[in-house]
């Protein structure tokens, strides 16, 4: 070493830290890639970002390759470091030492610590520019990184621990898509953001949640007079009615009213009959079905439209094609008359809410940013009559959910008007 300039020396020893350098920083940068994003770049056709995926692709063989060239490295380095020690203050104990203490801080601070947290910060950045030079490293050093696999994998096999596509399943769950929606931060507008974590919920949103409920339904009952049966068509607000006999649970079939309109300026005596012929065969589901299996139904069986019931074969509701989408994407359609509506209500500067009974506590608790428990009753008027126990007289008020709710209105032993006071957290 004393024939080699002490420039040539450094100059070695900081080409020595950089290349140790470069492999860290880019071992780490390659296993922080976002894999996805990296698959979408390729692709998309980046020459960089396929070549990244092949060394995705092939992991142990890249680990291998950095990792036997950092050690390679790094023994040069202490050796570099130690013999220009011995070389300008002698071959003791004391100059070995200190030699062994500024190689380690050399290695951690430039070489291990600084780089992978870099890597860590920016890894698309790095790693896809390194791709192109650890690939053909990687072909350069085949030979050597099968030789030492070879002990690698007898000694994984020792521990029984298995290796490749099997034991690193690529495949996201539901839940994991449901959090890298949320985490998409300003990548994803927040329209489409909401519209895919409604997606997420079609499966554990039953169609009971978001049903128009018996008492709101617009009905056609053919046993009352003709005369009755005329006015009401000519006022009705949809398109499609629910005919019955008598008792609503009599169901008799599916009118589309636009059919009836002919019916009704003619001069001829009409009959009960006349519409029962225009009459289609109604659609039944159970309460249980959930949004996105319904979905699937109404595509298969070409509805739009479907009759709820219980157990019993009892009219719970109706729900359409319209109430899916629109518990995917927002509410869109004209509500009918009288009906509370999402947007129609919110909280007030003294931080009061008016409601009807009726109101579905699913958009209670969208609107109003409330937890109120949406497992048992779907409305509010039937949540208070569970934790009641009773029809209660107006005037009463209770506490559920930090908010105090104030029955302001009983009507026909159902609650009909709710005055929400929210409780401020401090």
């Amino acid at each position: 070493m004393d024939t080699v300039p002490l420039w040539v020396q450094l100059l070695a020893l900081i080409i020595l830290i950089s290349l140790s350098a470069f492999f860290s920083i880019s071992e780490t940068a390659l296993m922080a890639l976002n894999r996805h994003r990296v698959k979408h770049l390729a692709k998309r056709g980046s020459r960089a970002a396929q070549i990244t995926m092949w060394l995705l692709e092939h992991t142990d063989r890249m680990l291998s390759l950095i990792l036997i060239a950092n050690t390679l490295i790094n023994a040069l380095t202490t050796g570099l470091v130690t013999a220009v020690a011995i070389s300008a203050f002698g071959n003791n104990e004391s100059v070995i030492t200190i030699a062994t203490g500024v190689v380690a801080f050399l290695l951690s601070v430039f070489a291990e610590i600084t780089p992978k947290v870099i890597g860590a910060t920016y890894p698309e950045r790095i790693a896809l520019p390194a791709s192109f030079v650890i690939k053909p490293l990687m072909i350069l050093a085949k030979p050597v990184i099968w030789f030492v696999n070879l002990f690698v994998r007898a000694l994984l096999k020792i521990l029984r621990l298995k290796t490749g596509s099997g034991a690193r399943d690529q495949r996201l769950s539901p839940e994991e898509l449901r959090s890298m929606v949320l985490e998409g931060g300003n990548f994803i507008p927040l329209k489409h953001k909401s519209i895919l974590l409604n997606l997420f919920d079609l499966e554990t949103v039953t169609v009971e949640d978001v049903m128009t409920p018996r008492a709101q339904i617009e009905t056609l009952n053919l046993s009352l007079p003709i005369e009755e049966i005329k006015h009401q068509l000519v006022t009705c607000y949809h398109n499609k009615l629910l005919v019955h006999d008598g008792e609503i649970n009599q169901i008799l079939g599916i009118l589309h009213v636009r059919k009836v309109m002919a019916l009704l300026t003619q001069d001829a005596e009409l009959t009960a009959e006349h519409f029962r012929e225009l009459l289609t065969t109604p659609y039944f589901i159970p309460a249980e079905t959930d949004l996105f299996t319904q979905l699937q139904y109404f595509q298969e069986n070409h509805e739009r439209l479907a009759v709820i019931v219980d157990e019993y074969g009892e009219v719970q509701g109706l729900v359409t094609l319209d109430d899916i989408i629109e518990e995917m994407v927002g509410e869109f359609t004209t509500s009918t008359p009288g009906a509370t509506r999402a947007d129609q209500f919110n909280w007030d500067e003294d931080g009061e809410c008016l409601l009807e009974g009726s109101i579905s506590l699913r958009d209670a608790n969208k609107r109003l940013d409330l937890n109120l428990p949406i497992d048992g009753p779907k409305t509010l008027n039937g949540l208070l009559l569970e934790i009641l126990q009773d029809i209660p007289e107006a005037s009463v008020s209770l506490k559920v959910a930090d908010c105090i709710m104030e029955i302001v209105q009983v009507q026909n032993q159902a609650i009909k008007m709710v005055k929400l006071h929210r409780i401020q957290k401090h």
